[in-house]
């Protein structure tokens, strides 16, 4: 009886393991996409760039906290949370006799190459940053480092 048990489960097993998985193919048409955007239009398109980069290789989301330079005031502590969304918070304090404070919500966009970010909704502001490994570097209207003396003044650092 024992033989014949396992003559029927042996093969029964076999049989399954050997299935092949089911799955569905999606063609990706512009119909699709068309489709896509207009049931999703709050959403940023990102590019893909291709190779390790900030955006696909580190591990970027999460607050941000730094005091830059500022020419009218003691400096302007900056609170920047970059969300997986695509979303940021920033937060910036205007530091001396009357602090001033500048709240914004709003979407961040990746440049091309997957290693710089500019803040959507700036107005009057650089709001380019450059992603490295648990830090921001403010960027300059052009979107390069801020050089010199004070250059690590410019760099905000993850919490």
């Amino acid at each position: 009886m024992k033989k014949f048990s396992y003559l029927v489960i042996l093969p029964a097993i076999v049989f399954f393991s050997c299935q092949k998985e089911e799955t569905k193919t999606v063609e990706i048409t512009e119909e699709v996409t068309k489709t896509i955007a207009e049931e999703f239009p709050e959403k940023i398109e990102m590019p893909v760039p291709k190779g390790d980069n900030s955006m696909n290789a580190l591990d970027w989301n999460g607050t941000y906290i730094g005091t830059i330079p500022c020419a009218d005031c003691e400096g302007i502590e900056i609170e920047l949370t970059l969300n997986l969304d695509g979303t940021y918070e920033y937060k910036a304090t205007y530091l001396g006799e009357e602090e001033k404070v500048f709240e914004i919500e709003a979407p961040f966009q990746w440049d091309e190459t997957g290693s710089m970010i500019t803040l959507l909704g700036m107005e009057d502001a650089p709001g380019k940053y450059q992603v490295g490994e648990n830090q921001l570097w403010h960027l300059d209207m052009e979107g390069k480092r801020i050089e010199g003396d004070l250059a690590d003044r410019y760099i905000l650092r993850k919490q």
